[in-house]
C-alpha cells in the first residue's frame, strides 16, 4: 500500500521567522516541535517516490530523510514557497546522470522557465491539464482561488478504489472549484491560521474556522491542515471537527481502504 508522508507544513515563509519571537516561533527555536518547512509531501509506493511541490527547503528536507534522488515532481504553482528548491534538484539530476521529469499545468510551466532558464538542460516539463498516470495513480488538476495571490492548482489522485486530494494554497473557492473534492478519502488542505481576522480581500489561504465549513460540503473521510503559518501551536488544542488531523513533518499516512 503507498502511504502519504509530509515533508515540510509550513507557509510561505516557514516556522520560526527570522523576526519573531512569538510563543510558537520561540518553542521552534527551544525544542523544535513547532519547526516548518515548506509544505511539501511525498508520495511513496515502496520502490519510487513521486514528490508534489519543491520550495527553498528542498535540500533541507532530502537531506533530513535521507533521500538522495528525486525523479518526478508535480507542482501545484509558480510562488517561491513551491519552486525555490528547482534549481538544487535541477543539479542534482545533472550530477546523477538522470533528466528529472516535472509535471504541472500548462500555464504555470512557462512561469518556471522564466524565472529558471536554465533548468530544462536538466528537468523536463510535461503539462498535465488533461491528466496523467503516474505509478497506477490517475491524476487529475484543476485551477483554484489563491485570493490577492491569484491562483494555485489542486490534484485529485485515485488508485485502486482510493481517493486523496492535496491543495495547499486556496481560499473562498465556489462550487466548481470543489466538484472534484466531494467524497474524497483524505484531503490535505492548506489553513495558514486558526482564525485570521484580516479583511478577506487580503488574504491567500483558508484558516481552519472556514475551512470546517468547506469540509462540511465536501464531506471528505479524513482531512489533514498542512500550509500552517507560526499562528498555529502544536502544543494547544484547537477547536476542529472529528476527522481532522493537524500535519507534522513525518506524518505518514496509508494511502488504501484498511483490509
Amino acid at each position: 500500500m503507498d502511504s502519504l508522508f509530509f515533508l515540510g507544513t509550513g507557509d510561505a515563509m516557514g516556522v520560526p521567522r527570522v523576526y519573531c519571537s512569538c510563543e510558537t516561533c520561540t518553542e521552534a527555536r527551544a525544542t523544535g516541535e513547532n519547526i516548518r518547512l515548506r509544505s511539501s509531501v511525498l508520495i511513496d509506493n515502496g520502490t519510487e517516490a513521486l514528490v508534489i511541490d519543491c520550495g527553498p527547503d528542498w535540500r533541507r528536507q532530502m537531506e533530513a530523510q535521507g533521500i538522495r534522488e528525486m525523479r518526478r515532481l508535480l507542482v501545484t504553482h509558480a510562488h517561491f514557497d513551491h519552486i525555490g528548491g528547482l534549481p538544487e534538484w535541477a543539479d542534482a539530476c545533472r550530477w546523477m546522470g538522470f533528466k528529472g521529469e516535472l509535471y504541472a499545468p500548462a500555464e504555470v510551466i512557462p512561469i518556471i522557465e522564466r524565472q529558471y532558464p536554465w533548468l530544462s538542460s536538466h528537468i523536463q516539463m510535461m503539462a498535465c491539464d488533461d491528466g496523467i498516470t503516474l505509478d497506477g495513480w490517475q491524476i487529475a488538476t484543476w485551477k483554484v482561488n489563491h485570493g490577492k495571490n491569484g491562483y494555485s492548482y489542486a490534484y485529485r489522485l485515485e488508485k485502486e478504489g482510493y481517493t486523496w486530494v492535496y491543495c495547499p494554497d486556496s481560499i473562498s473557492l465556489g462550487a466548481e472549484e470543489t466538484r472534484l473534492m466531494h467524497g474524497a478519502d483524505l484531503l490535505v488542505l492548506g489553513t495558514s491560521f486558526y482564525y485570521e481576522s484580516a479583511e478577506l480581500s487580503t488574504r491567500s489561504v483558508y484558516d481552519m474556522t472556514e475551512a470546517a465549513e468547506l469540509l462540511q460540503m465536501v464531506k471528505p473521510h479524513q482531512a489533514v491542515y498542512t500550509h500552517m503559518s507560526h499562528d498555529v501551536d502544536l502544543g494547544k488544542s484547537y477547536i476542529l471537527p472529528e476527522n481532522v488531523t493537524l500535519a507534522r513533518t513525518g506524518l505518514r499516512l496509508q494511502l488504501g481502504q484498511a483490509e
